[in-house]
């Protein structure tokens, strides 16, 4: 039994994004994902728009996205309205309803930085090592770790 390789070549991204290519549904979907959300946040009090993500669209309905299950409750009385800005974009004619989702944004937490401090009777105790090791790697790592003593306290 042999294995044949199949020579095929990189397509160029004109082809894959434009026209019938196999990205353009895909980019076409953001494109029209990014304008529904644009224009959403465009039309709705200063309160909630930052608040509010437009999620995909799917089976006729909208996604809509928050932060916090108080602005879904907001949201679910405003849909009426909201479907009526949709519909006054030709492209969101075919958008008949809405499903609304809560998805916590949680923000990046940065870990706390953790200073050490090397006191100097042990930086003085690494150098007197670092002085009977015979290994020069080892004797320069020592001599590091013994620099980062705290000396202006002597």
């Amino acid at each position: 039994m042999s294995i044949k390789v199949k020579r095929s070549r990189a397509q160029p991204m004109s082809r894959l994004l434009g026209g019938n290519g196999e990205l353009a549904p895909l980019m076409r979907t953001a494109r029209l994902i990014a304008k529904a959300q644009q224009y959403l946040r465009d039309h709705l009090p200063e309160e909630v728009r930052e608040h509010l993500f437009v999620g995909g669209y799917r089976d006729g309905k909208l996604t809509l996205l928050t932060d916090r299950a108080v602005w879904l409750t907001w949201l679910r009385y405003e849909q009426p309205r909201l479907l009526e800005l949709l519909h006054q974009l030709p492209e969101f004619a075919a958008v008949s309803g809405f499903t609304l989702k809560v998805r916590p944004v949680r923000p990046l937490k940065v870990p706390p930085r953790q200073v050490r401090t090397l006191p100097a009777p042990a930086a003085d105790e690494i150098s007197a090592c670092a002085a009977d090791v015979e290994d020069p790697r080892l004797r320069r790592a020592l001599e590091r770790l013994a620099s980062h003593a705290e000396r202006g306290e002597e």
